[in-house]
């Protein structure tokens, strides 16, 4: 039989292809979707670009394997669907949405983890089965690429930039944090604080928890818990100082009082050095500077004996001299603190203090604060510390000698005295055992101990009052050139002041140089026209005149021992009552120098004594009357305590009626002993006794009444110092209360317009309600400070508003931009 025919089955044929212009919907068809929305909404979703999408059948390709395959796509984007949790829906403020035919509105979004185009094209061509259904060619591949590399970069740049309103929300939760954390940090220290202050050994763990708390970030963080980490070491710190135990003694077994102590003292000891270091750290800061250094003096006030002196001596005296005059008030006090109460400290401290102030000076050339010296004048010393030394001295000669003799006088061999000496040697060892455990148990000082300690500390102050007198007297030539001004040797009044009251400690040895340094340091060689040495020639007349007021200090202090000679020091004051000039130079200065010089208890020649009345009458006419006041107080008290000077008091033949040495006055004279004043007039009493005012043209006229006969004279009992300071302040209130009545008779005015007449003596002497004054003072002030914090106000609220104001207007060109954009989306499509 032959074969049977194979019977071949055609593909069904497809329906003819139609146009779209040949297609006419009825009405009857728009009125059938329109009734059946919810069947026909499939249509807005259908996938034109797939369905359309030409497909090649693999070859001898399985019907079953085609099937499988469109389920696993399907598979795979019900998977990609239900990642919609990485998908992020963008603003709306940002991005308009889209409407569809059927009404809904689709926002766009973004999906947070987004491929790379090239792993999205290699994922593409890996998958074999993808493959087998659609084929791209190299065109197609390389426009995909592009198309997906955009996509990526305008989704990149979408993320950049964040909304400013999402940045300001994170800006206010971030301040809203941050302020809760600082509350929440407030209250830590503060309850840590006071737990450590309840039970000090069992919570002293806290302390390092305040410390940690005050590494913060913040600054007013910072300064609260530096604060409470100073009351809590003020009041938890021993009386004594903890020594750690060695290795020794940690090995052997103790009690658990012990334990618990040492871990105790450790754990304290350890956070008050991270403590002082931090806060020796925290100067370097300019915010933090102040309350670092006030916490350093604090601690160094309360605990001088405590571990870890040396760094705060360090810190404090390094601010001694600073500009700040917050901060050195707070060290000076300090230091003087330590100087006044050495019984916390034994004298230790005040010892390292006064050395790191000497090397300070020295190693700033004495260009110093005159704080900085003038914390010496805190210092105490015994009156017989130097009379000590000496008895301690020969104590020690005569003991020396007296077993010298005993030595020779002893024989050799004797057997007994060897058995006698070895019992008070052991006698003597217990006797020194017994009062070394005396001394530390009882809180009274050894004398010995305190007289070592004042006798450094005393070579020190001497060591750096020397080295200031030394650099003042150094010539220009060897200082440089050095303009005239008191800036120059800002340390030598405190240290001439320092050496006033220092000076009968101060070794015998040393006078003679720091009389001669004194010397030099007064004079003035272009008066003199003495040697080339110009050593004064930069100082002031005030600093001049306190070099020739210690000089006589010194003197009236070793009046025993010292024989000096003080005629330079006469003829140097008696220049300088003529290169004195009213605002320039210290008016206080020099009347302590009328005082000390010619008035304190000292029988003057006679001719020396009519040259300085003569000086100083003349003086009287040419400055104010303070200054007046205090010359001729010291005038009545030489006239009264000279009675051959009073012949100049008299007008006979043109002079006085006694022959001195010198028959002819000579004014230009720069020795008083060469002057001849005692043939001259005191004229000048005439005029002051016309004086305007009142009370130096009384004590011109009591002058002028004094007769040579006279022999009981009563004596005054006002010095010029107090004279000076007396109607220096007379004066200051007297210009108060004239430009008070020189104001008060402007505003007092007529009817008319016209002033009214309050008379021509005006009352200096009306008492000023000072309440009533500083009353008006402060609303005024405060009335001031009110305007400036309106004005304050006023400029910031403009600056919000025109943040504000910029703000909306870039808001606005955003939406103009994003709108923009959409039109030419929509254009481009």
């Amino acid at each position: 039989m032959g074969k049977k025919k194979q019977k071949i089955v055609l593909p069904p044929e497809l329906p003819p292809e139609v146009p779209d212009e040949d297609i006419e919907v009825s009405d009857e068809d728009v009125q059938f979707v329109n009734q059946n929305l919810e069947y026909a909404g499939f249509v807005s979703n259908l996938d034109t670009h797939s369905i359309t999408k030409h497909v090649n059948r693999v070859a001898d390709a399985n019907e079953g394997a085609l099937e499988s395959m469109y389920e696993k796509r399907l598979k795979r984007k019900l998977e990609n669907q239900g990642k919609e949790e990485n998908v992020v829906e963008v603003d709306p403020v940002d991005a308009l949405p889209v409407k569809t035919l059927d009404g809904q509105l689709y926002y766009r979004r973004v999906v947070k983890d987004t491929k790379k185009p090239e792993e999205e094209l290699q994922e593409g061509e890996s998958t074999g089965k993808d493959s087998g259904l659609v084929k791209l060619t190299k065109a197609e591949k390389r426009a995909k690429f592009k198309k997906l590399r955009k996509e990526a970069k305008k989704q990149s740049n979408e993320e950049v930039q964040q909304t400013p309103q999402a940045e300001v929300l994170d800006e206010v939760k971030k301040d809203l944090t941050a302020e809760e954390a600082s509350e929440e940090k407030k209250y830590k220290l503060a309850e840590l604080g006071t737990s450590l202050l309840a039970d000090p050994e069992s919570n002293i763990k806290c302390i390092k928890e305040m410390l940690e708390i005050s590494k913060d970030g913040n600054s007013a963080i910072v300064i609260l818990g530096l604060k409470s980490l100073l009351a809590v070491f003020k009041d938890i710190i021993p009386g004594y100082r903890i020594r750690l135990p060695t290795q020794k003694e940690q090995e052997m077994k103790v009690s658990k009082a012990v334990k618990k102590m040492r871990f105790y003292e450790s754990t304290l000891l350890s956070a008050y050095k991270a403590y002082v270091q931090k806060l020796v750290a925290l100067q370097q800061h300019t915010v933090y500077k102040r309350v670092a250094v006030r916490c350093l003096c604090t601690l160094l006030a309360a605990v001088p004996h405590f571990n870890y002196r040396e760094s705060l001596l360090f810190a404090v005296v390094n601010n001694i001299s600073s500009q700040d005059d917050v901060i050195r008030k707070l060290c000076c006090t300090a230091v003087k603190s330590l100087f006044t109460d050495e019984g916390k400290h034994g004298g230790e401290a005040t010892v390292e203090a006064v050395k790191r102030i000497a090397e300070l000076v020295k190693d700033h050339n004495c260009q110093l604060h005159p704080d900085a010296v003038e914390v010496f004048m805190a210092l105490s010393f015994d009156e017989d510390l130097g009379k000590q030394q000496k008895s301690d001295l020969d104590n020690k000669s005569k003991s020396k000698k007296s077993k010298k003799r005993k030595g020779m006088d002893e024989p050799n061999n004797m057997p007994d005295n060897e058995r006698k000496k070895t019992k008070k040697e052991m006698l003597s060892k217990a006797r020194e055992e017994v009062n070394a455990d005396f001394k530390a148990a009882s809180f009274a000082q050894d004398p010995q101990e305190r007289r070592r300690m004042q006798t450094q500390t005393l070579s020190a102050v001497c060591q750096t009052l020397f080295r200031i007198l030394k650099h003042a007297a150094q010539p220009t030539s060897e200082a440089g050139t050095v303009p005239v001004s008191s800036g120059n040797h800002p340390l030598l009044a405190p240290c001439l002041n320092g050496i006033g009251k220092f000076s009968h400690l101060i070794d015998l040895d040393f006078m003679a140089d720091l009389m001669n340094c004194l010397r030099r340091l007064a004079g003035n060689s272009s008066k003199l026209g003495g040697s080339s040495d110009n050593s004064s020639s930069h100082l002031t007349v005030s600093e001049r005149l306190r070099c020739c007021i210690i000089a006589f200090k010194v003197m009236k202090n070793n009046l025993d021992a010292l024989n000096v000679d003080l005629q330079d020091f006469f003829v140097q004051f008696y220049n300088l009552i003529l290169e004195y000039r009213p605002g320039r130079d210290q008016g206080e200065v020099l009347a302590e120098a009328m005082k000390i010089i010619l008035c304190d208890d000292r029988q003057h020649d006679t001719q020396r004594a009519a040259a300085f009345i003569k000086r100083l009458a003349t003086f009287t006419l040419c400055f104010g009357s303070a200054e007046s006041m205090a010359a001729l107080v010291t005038v009545k008290h030489l006239l009264q305590k000279n009675a051959k000077c009073r012949n100049l008091l008299e007008n006979d033949a043109g002079g006085g009626n006694v022959a001195g040495v010198i028959s002819k006055y000579q004014p230009n004279a720069t020795d008083p002993n060469l002057s001849g004043a005692l043939a001259s007039v005191l004229w000048e009493l005439n005029l002051l006794m016309k004086h305007y005012h009142p009370a130096v043209s009384t004590i011109a006229t009591s002058i002028s009444t004094m007769l040579a006969s006279t022999n009981q004279i009563c004596h005054s009992h006002v010095s010029p110092e107090q004279a000076y300071l007396d109607l220096s302040k007379e004066n200051e209130s007297l210009v108060q209360s004239i430009n008070i009545k020189r104001a008060n008779n402007k505003k007092r005015k007529g009817k008319d317009g016209v002033p009214v007449k309050v008379g021509s003596d005006l009352n200096l002497t009306d008492v000023i309600d000072e309440t009533k004054v500083r009353k008006q003072l402060s609303e005024h002030f405060v009335l001031l400070r009110d305007i400036q914090e309106n004005e304050r106000l006023r400029s910031e609220l403009e600056r919000t508003t025109l943040y504000v104001n910029l703000y909306e207007d870039y808001k606005r060109q955003k939406k103009r931009k994003t709108k923009q954009q959409l039109k030419k989306c929509t254009t481009d499509k």
